[in-house]
Order: structure tokens, then C-alpha cells, then sequence
């Protein structure tokens, strides 16, 4: 979070969940059961927990991925959950990098760059390929916009969705545990970029299991268990104070 954000606690709400719940089967499997959530302008919130906490499902309800069996999504304030609201304005306002890059194959890195703002942003061609490609030297990827992603290693196809996430102009980024895919020498290319996208200020929610990632750049870690959030603080009192049992069982199992 910048240094405006750090020192303003009344920095804007842009995300919040209230009430939030997602059940399957019934109500036999509850992913979420009552999840309350509040990010702010500029706050770069890190989610962790066991597998099957529901950490992905919360990060996806925040684009109705997964659309909610209870509870509201706001996004300024706006439930996009209720029926009379244009989910597909608020997406392109959250990017959204999941753990495969999902680029199209038959197309170059030019071309999936460009798609969505042509035909959502209605940008020219001229403007969408001068965007992309300010993001591309920006990652350090220029000299590949005409490659075709089967030519791309691992590392560099994940920078490239983000570069993607970022040619629509989000408002909020949403990674969902982005370097899980990823060879271990090709994840800090991964995460440069997105410690960069913090220091900048973007407004971040990322799932993920790279605590040394959550210790740096979090302003806030979330701790989920069971569909709840069980235990949320800074980045020093998750890590070196953690106060649920459930956490402090985990930590010390992944550190």
C-alpha cells in the first residue's frame, strides 16, 4: 500500500463481502460460510490457508466466477451480486491471473493483448497494440510480442496474463495462487511483477502459498479455515504472532 493509504485508514472501501456464502450440494459442503471482508484503495491483501479453506472461492466470488448461495459483493459500494447489475462492466474493472495462463493458443502475444480491449474497451488496434506494448517492455518481454505462447516458457506465459489483466486497466488485481503452475526457478520472475504492481499502489487481492511473498508485500494476511476467516492481521502479527490454533498449526507445517 503507498504511503498516502498507509496513514489514511479511511482510505476507500473498493471491495467488500458481507454475509458471504457459498454452498454446494445442498449445504453439505460449505466453501464459505460467512465471509466479511473489506479492502481498501492501495491495500494489497495476501489470503492463506489449507487446501479447501476456500480461499480461491472467495477470490472468485469477488467477480461472480462463483456466484454467491448468500450474502452480498460490493465493488464501490455497488452489490454486483443483485440481479439489475451488469456484472461484466464491474469484471473488466477487477484483472483477474489464475494459475494457468489461459492464452490462446492460435493467436500471438500481441494478439491476446489486444482482444479484449478492442472488443470491451472499444479501443483502436493502434491503441490497444501501443498499450500492450508499453506493459510488455514493462516486464521485460517486448521482444516477444509476436511469438506465439507455445514458444513461452512457464514464467514468462504468467506475466504475460498479467500484462493481459493489465492492458483492461483494472481497478483491482486477483491472483489466485499464480505461481502453484510454475517451475521453482521461474516463480521470482512471477512475483517481481507483482511486488512492482504494489509498490505502485495497485489495489491487490492475491491467494497464495509464497509466505515470503505475503511477509514482503502484504499490508494484510488473511487466514482462512473452513469457509471463514478465521484469524487476519499485518504481515508480522500472522507470522510471528499468530493467536487461532488452526494458524499456528499451519505455519508451521509450510515454514
Amino acid at each position: 500500500m503507498n504511503a498516502d493509504v498507509k496513514n489514511n485508514v479511511s482510505a476507500e472501501v473498493i471491495v467488500e463481502t458481507v454475509g458471504l456464502k457459498k454452498y454446494y450440494r445442498g449445504d453439505k459442503i460449505k466453501a464459505l460460510d460467512g465471509v466479511d471482508m473489506q479492502v481498501r484503495h492501495g491495500e494489497v491483501v495476501v489470503i492463506i490457508g489449507p487446501s479447501g479453506s476456500g480461499k480461491s472461492t472467495l477470490l472468485r466470488s469477488l467477480n461472480l466466477l462463483e456466484v454467491p448461495t448468500e450474502g452480498s459483493v460490493l465493488f464501490h459500494g455497488v452489490d454486483i451480486a443483485a440481479r439489475n447489475v451488469n456484472i461484466n462492466i464491474h469484471r473488466q474493472k477487477m484483472g483477474m491471473v489464475f494459475q494457468h495462463f489461459n492464452l490462446f493458443p492460435h493467436m500471438t502475444i500481441l494478439g491476446n493483448l489486444t482482444l479484449a480491449p478492442m472488443k470491451l474497451l472499444h479501443k483502436s488496434r493502434e491503441e490497444a497494440e501501443e498499450k500492450a506494448r508499453e506493459l510488455l517492455r514493462r516486464v521485460a518481454l517486448e521482444d516477444r510480442a509476436d511469438a506465439y505462447p507455445s514458444q513461452l516458457s512457464g514464467g514468462q506465459k504468467q506475466r504475460i496474463a498479467i500484462v493481459r489483466a493489465l492492458c483492461m486497466e483494472p481497478e483491482v488485481m486477483l491472483f489466485d495462487e499464480p505461481t502453484s503452475a510454475l517451475d521453482p526457478e521461474l516463480v521470482g520472475e512471477v512475483l517481481d511483477v507483482m511486488k512492482s504492481l504494489a509498490r505502485e499502489g495497485m489495489t491487490m487481492l492475491c491467494v497464495t502459498h509464497e509466505m515470503g511473498f505475503a511477509k514482503e508485500v502484504a499490508d494484510r494476511v488473511i487466514f482462512m479455515c473452513d469457509g471463514q476467516i478465521c484469524e487476519e492481521g499485518t504481515p508480522e502479527q500472522i507470522f510471528t504472532n499468530p493467536e487461532n490454533p488452526r494458524l499456528r498449526q499451519f505455519l508451521q507445517s509450510i515454514l
